[in-house]
């Protein structure tokens, strides 16, 4: 019971944190805080842990797998009104249907036979979770993602030969470089393709993230603490 209680101390606590570092953020940059969306990474994390977080206010979750999802949300989201789900890690096509019914928002499309499978879910479903391009902007071979000099005729495909409305690109720079260069590289895209949404950030950058533009922010660590 003990661990319990300080696992859900940590993370309210944590969270607050968060919330006070973003306004500070967006202070610093001229922002408004309401144009930053906080996205509290759950993966792995049990509904016990969850739920704290949920009580305190935030609204915006983010899962890297269908299936754990699947098994843990529904109940959890039934628990707390206005609940958004973000599927943040790679997607296969054949989890498709799933992904279309649970999520509000899939931050990783990132080739065309994923556009095809969610064009076909969502016009079956009648469901449109907000579609975000991934980049990968390192041009790393063991990464997901569309390359930055393909990222216009991938979009134009996503529109034009699937119809499907994009609304934002994702980015995961390189660990060893900084981030800055790759977050100021994904807002110059999306701004050349009328991209309102910017999901790029997480707990070690996601200061420099807000400075150069980010909407949505992707935090597990320094909410949930490590994981185990």
């Amino acid at each position: 019971m003990g661990s319990s209680v300080t696992a859900t101390t940590d993370a309210t606590s944590r969270l607050a944190k968060v919330r006070t570092a973003i306004e500070e953020a967006c202070r610093i940059a001229r922002r408004d805080p309401a144009s930053v969306n906080l996205v509290a990474v759950s993966k792995t994390f049990p509904a016990e842990t969850i739920e704290p977080v949920i009580a305190a206010g935030q609204r915006i979750f983010g899962e890297n797998r269908v299936q754990e999802a699947k098994s843990k949300w529904p109940p959890l989201k039934e628990r707390g009104a206005g609940i958004e789900l973000h599927l943040v890690g790679s997607l296969q096509s054949n989890k498709a249907r799933d992904a279309v019914a649970l999520f509000d928002a899939i931050h990783s499309l990132d080739r065309p036979s994923l556009c095809e499978a969610l064009a076909r879910e969502i016009s079956k479903q009648g469901r449109r979770p907000m579609l975000f391009v991934e980049l990968n902007t390192g041009e790393e071979p063991q990464k997901s993602g569309i390359k930055p000099r393909d990222a216009d005729l991938f979009l134009n495909n996503c529109r034009e030969t699937y119809g499907l409305e994009i609304v934002g690109l994702m980015c995961i720079p390189p660990f060893d470089e900084p981030p800055g260069p790759h977050f100021a590289l994904t807002a110059k895209i999306a701004r050349r393709n009328a991209l309102p949404l910017l999901s790029m950030g997480m707990s070690a950058d996601f200061v420099t993230a807000i400075e150069l533009g980010a909407t949505h922010i992707r935090l597990g660590t320094a909410i949930f603490g490590e994981r185990g």
